[in-house]
């Protein structure tokens, strides 16, 4: 951290009496809009049960939260670096380039400034925003029933082949595996906390987790292998309701979860799943009080274990489940995603299973 944040209450009164002595220091981030902002921001000001903050830019973009377009709170950090505020102008100007390492050097730019400038300030590279941000155009092109080729060249990728790797590092099967007429349907889910994958039946969601889940690639494999014809990209009515309801939840005004769920795992970990979902929203749990709620009371190390197989996100809420001591201990999404769910779920005025 970069220095000490005061208690919530305090910045939350400098947030509505705008404090200029904050700026720079603290932001806010907004459950309800997916923005972040400075303390001085003009914007309508959100309730308190909406608004976390942090102190540095760098974690409200790791947290999943977008600049405001009011406030422009990343304009503080390219003042202070002249490279961020050029290499930002210029992917706003041309977000579909893309960029290499070379283009930055003829720019004149150190890479090694560069990367630890963006790595600072933000949490990733230059070229990670800007690969991640092409991706995206691509993934977004095949879902609307676009080609392969249409999608490389929507994500600006040159090659073939390097489109196809990046494709296969981030959902684990090159594009042209994916069909659109299979059975399981892969698409891309926007939430505060950054993007999700979910992957759905006709009439059941199968898979549900944030893009950078580690396993992700792992899981969208062993899906592949396991349907008939594998997997396709599109969209059935179970990731729109998922949809539909990650934004009531989001915006607080709902914790509870009616999308059918296909759960694949053994009995023992369905069974823990199912104890999972009975937690209360704003509520946590510990393994030990897990195993005693399905009658397995030495079987902790095995709740664990499931509890991370578990890969529905949300909706069979892992991240409700704690140590014994009180720490948030392990979570897939990251340990900074599970301390924001569970704060928002202490904002429900009404808990809901």
């Amino acid at each position: 951290m970069l220095f000490d944040l005061p208690d919530h209450a305090t910045l939350y009164r400098a947030l509505l009496q705008r404090d200029a002595r904050y700026d720079g220091q603290a932001f806010v981030c907004v459950a309800t809009t997916g923005i972040f902002c400075r303390l001085t921001c003009p914007a309508r000001k959100p309730l308190s049960e909406n608004c976390t903050f942090h102190d540095s830019i760098g974690a409200c973009l790791e947290a999943g939260f977008r600049a405001c377009k009011r406030c422009h709170p990343m304009q503080a950090a390219a003042r202070a670096e002249p490279v961020i505020a050029a290499l930002l102008a210029a992917l706003d100007a041309d977000p579909a380039r893309r960029w290499r390492e070379g283009d930055l050097a003829q720019m004149g730019y150190d890479l090694s400034t560069v990367r630890r400038a963006f790595k600072r300030h933000f949490g990733m590279t230059f070229l990670d925003m800007a690969r991640q941000r092409r991706l995206r155009d691509g993934f977004e092109t095949l879902g609307q029933g676009g080609k392969v080729i249409s999608a490389q060249h929507q994500a600006s990728f040159e090659s073939p082949s390097a489109f196809r790797a990046a494709f296969a590092r981030l959902l684990g099967s090159a594009p042209s595996a994916l069909t659109k007429d299979a059975v399981l349907r892969v698409s891309w889910i926007e939430t505060p906390l950054g993007d999700m994958i979910a992957v759905s039946s006709a009439t059941h969601l199968h898979l549900l987790e944030f893009l950078d889940r580690k396993a992700l690639p792992a899981e969208l494999k062993n899906l592949n292998a396991a349907a008939p014809g594998g997997i396709g990209i599109g969209r059935f009515a179970p990731t729109d309701q998922a949809e539909t309801e990650l934004a009531d939840y989001f915006a607080g005004r709902s914790a509870r979860f009616t999308t059918p769920l296909a759960q694949h795992g053994s009995a023992f970990a369905r069974d823990v799943w199912d104890a999972l979902r009975t937690i209360p929203a704003g509520q946590t749990r510990s393994y030990a009080q897990i195993a005693q709620a399905i009658a397995r009371p030495s079987a902790t190390r095995a709740v664990a274990r499931a509890n991370g197989a578990n890969q529905i996100a949300l909706m069979v809420p892992c991240h409700r489940v704690i140590g014994a001591d009180g720490s948030l201990t392990g979570y897939g999404g990251g340990l900074w995603r599970k301390q924001r769910l569970i704060e928002i779920e202490r904002s429900f005025k009404t808990a809901i299973p």
